[in-house]
């Protein structure tokens, strides 16, 4: 599993251990963030005009995503599989003054399900699963939508891995198109793109690819 808040401070060859809550709970586990904080771009870009509501926040991490979205009026649930990243994006969310704003819980988004719940936004930034399996949590979480609400799913394209992103196990990175069939497009209007921006990693600039799917709920 792996997840994204910004610019992320150090990165490794990836293997399948990368993907176990113990990998993850030792990256958070040290002072300071791993990541920036700031909330993801496509986040910002998709989130800034809708109407306050409930959401979801799929791979929390640290909290950047969940943060920003409650200090714009959200009511947050935060979910990540790591006791030490929510932690942090506890620590984060009181040092900001919306801790009451946020509910964190702690789940395996490889087994996840709504179980019935459902939110005004369904968010997943750069949530990256083994074997091809977001196209299975992405059908959960089109489960997890309310009647008028928006799914965001976004990750890294396959056209990223010249960035230094080498991800050579099967099914990790992902196109929106990919994931598209898992949204019932008789319930979604639905938009799958291939989004540029440019990214600061390990202090060069890139051109990056992200995968972006964006179904909103008729």
């Amino acid at each position: 599993m792996s997840h994204g808040q910004g610019e992320q401070r150090g990165h490794g060859e990836i293997t399948r251990e990368h993907f176990e809550q113990s990998s993850w709970d030792e990256r958070y586990a040290g002072e300071g963030r791993t990541w920036s904080g700031r909330p993801n771009a496509v986040l910002v870009a998709e989130a800034s005009d809708l109407t306050p509501g409930r959401a979801v926040d799929l791979g929390c991490g640290e909290g950047g995503d969940a943060i920003w979205l409650a200090e714009r009026g959200w009511q947050v649930t935060a979910i990540d599989f790591s006791e030490a990243g929510l932690r942090k994006a506890a620590e984060h969310a009181a040092e900001r003054g919306v801790a009451d704003r946020i509910e964190l819980r702690q789940a395996d988004l490889r087994t996840w399900t709504p179980a019935g719940e459902q939110w005004d936004l369904v968010s997943s930034c750069f949530l990256h699963l083994l074997d091809h399996a977001m196209l299975e949590a992405t059908e959960q979480m089109a489960a997890a939508v309310a009647p008028g609400g928006t799914l965001l799913v976004a990750g890294h394209h396959p056209d990223d891995s010249h960035t230094g992103l080498r991800w050579s196990l099967p099914g990790v990175m992902f196109t929106a198109e990919e994931l598209a069939p898992a949204v019932d497009p008789e319930r979604f209007v639905v938009r799958a793109e291939a989004r540029e921006r440019r990214e600061t990693r390990h202090e060069e600039t890139h051109s990056v690819t992200d995968a972006v799917l964006v179904a909103v709920r008729t």
